[in-house]
């Protein structure tokens, strides 16, 4: 049974800090030359070490963006509607889009953002293997002409600046470019720029006092990476950090309540059932684990009431599903009694080996034999890909790269989406996403989404649990961190430790 976090022995609080100790020690206030003047370095404890060194055409995209080093064409704001960052202004012609490029912007190496720049970096994304998320499906080709770009794709696409917002197609210097992989050092053009890398251990980041923006408040980030949720907390309790993500849920009842901010996100925990070979390629078996999914006991035993229960995909950071999704028919259930499963799932979200062992439980009271395997992410994602598992539990975010969950729901369970971890392969499926994607933005979008949500919950590939919430520490000194349920601000340019 779980120990309660406020009952933990003090041996594993004391291990925890262990694990911390010395983390930033090495971080020295007057390191660099952009560190001088106002405000302290600020000491981050990040979950998730880099999986692809960094390189933007990863999901690391989100560590660059979330550290204000590397910058997009577009950003969203608060209702997810495009406004300006490195472009100035855009305007649409059928499939061709044409962006204004900033005057007066360098990147990290003195190096002048121009419209071929920009053209570098788009089109190494574009002919990417695999192509970032938000290319899912997308052909794209960039140009640079009369001074400004041009973005043409195959069909029409009323999203393309939703699109370019993407961490993951952020705009580097030629450097960046120069070997097989892409490397963001000193090649960004944010307030921070990145001028180390150790590993999977740590970075540092100083600040860019040409930054186009206007000077940061903090000299520099030292940024730990401790995927360790306990150790995380500590590093929270005993000063020893100053901005800590991902704070556990378990952890949170034990921490100075005035630390902590706790917002609802778009990311939700689903169970994926492969639809393709084993067990639950048969569609009574799926819905015999659906039926056998208890939620709400998942939201109060793991998540100690700290996420909600889901009704669909898309959860109430999108408060418009709730009002457009209807009842949606779903096959009957079947007999699971001595049919065995194996369920996969990761370390690095602390939360979700109790999910799958909660969901064993749950399934194995249903009738089913239930196996678990429980590994880092960088080690089970190639084998979840590949549909290995009869079925994964996922934390996933669903409008983490545009603002917009038609990306997420193409990617998630499109026959050639690219994290299709259901092997899913269904014509009507696939029409409501087309459907959805070619829809312009606004309510006729909306609604089509929520046609698609639909479509994908009739197959039951995917039985969505509960919408999670961020929990972020920042220490009584800090001023200006961000609270960003999408995940891509964090430390930004006013940002400071007093």
């Amino acid at each position: 049974m779980r120990l309660p976090a406020r009952l933990l022995p003090v041996a594993a609080l004391s291990a925890a800090s262990a694990l911390l100790t010395g983390c930033f020690a090495d971080a020295d206030p007057s390191a660099g030359p952009s560190a001088k003047g106002d405000g302290k370095r600020i000491r981050l404890a990040m979950m998730q070490p880099p999986r692809s060194g960094l390189s933007p055409l990863s999901d690391d995209a989100f560590k660059l963006s979330r550290w204000s080093t590397a910058e997009t064409l577009v950003k969203l704001d608060a209702q997810g509607d495009a406004e300006p960052a490195l472009a100035t202004g855009w305007r649409q012609s059928g499939r061709t889009w044409t962006f204004e490029i900033r005057d007066g912007v360098t990147f990290h190496d003195g190096t002048e953002l121009t419209p071929e720049a920009v053209v570098r970096s788009l089109t190494r994304a574009a002919g990417a293997s695999p192509k970032p998320r938000i290319l899912d499906g997308v052909e794209l080709t960039a140009k640079a002409e009369d001074g400004h770009v041009t973005v043409t794709t195959a069909a029409e696409d009323p999203l393309v600046p939703q699109r370019l917002s993407s961490p993951q197609l952020a705009v580097l210097a030629a450097r960046a470019y120069a070997g097989k992989t892409v490397n963001p050092v000193g090649a960004g053009t944010g307030p921070f720029e990145l001028t180390k890398v150790n590993g999977t251990s740590s970075a540092t980041l100083d600040r860019y006092d040409d930054y186009w923006g206007g000077r940061a408040k903090s000299p520099g980030i030292d940024v730990k990476f401790v995927p360790d949720g306990t150790a995380r907390a500590a590093a929270l309790r005993s000063g020893e950090a100053d901005i800590v993500e991902a704070v556990p849920v378990s952890q949170a009842a034990v921490l100075d309540q005035d630390l902590i901010t706790e917002v609802p996100m778009p990311r939700t925990n689903t169970l994926y059932l492969n639809t393709v070979k084993g067990v639950f390629k048969d569609a009574g078996l799926r819905a015999a684990a659906r039926e056998a999914v208890d939620a709400t006991s998942i939201v109060e035993g793991v998540y100690e009431g700290r996420a909600d229960v889901a009704e669909g995909l898309l959860g109430p950071a999108l408060p418009w599903a709730a009002d457009l999704r209807s009842p949606v028919r779903r096959a009957e259930a079947g007999d699971p009694s001595g049919r065995s499963v194996t369920i996969g799932t990761f370390t690095d979200r602390a939360e979700l080996p109790e999910v799958a062992a909660a969901l064993q439980q749950q399934l194995q009271k249903a009738g089913f034999r239930v196996k678990l395997e429980i590994r880092e992410y960088a080690n089970i994602e190639s084998d979840a890909l590949a549909g290995e598992f009869d079925a994964f539990v996922l934390s996933r975010a669903t409008v983490l790269d545009s603002g917009d969950p038609a990306a997420y729901l193409y990617s998630d369970f499109g026959s050639d989406g690219s994290f299709n971890i259901s092997q899913l392969a269904e014509k009507s499926v696939d029409a409501a996403l087309d459907k959805a994607s070619k829809s312009k933005a606004g309510e006729a979008r909306r609604k089509a989404v929520i046609e698609a949500e639909a479509a994908v919950l009739a197959t039951d590939a995917a039985v969505p649990m509960l919408h999670e919430r961020v929990i972020q520490g920042d220490a009584a000194g800090v001023t200006g961190a961000a609270h960003d349920p999408r995940e891509r601000e964090l430390v930004t340019a006013g940002t400071y430790v007093k």
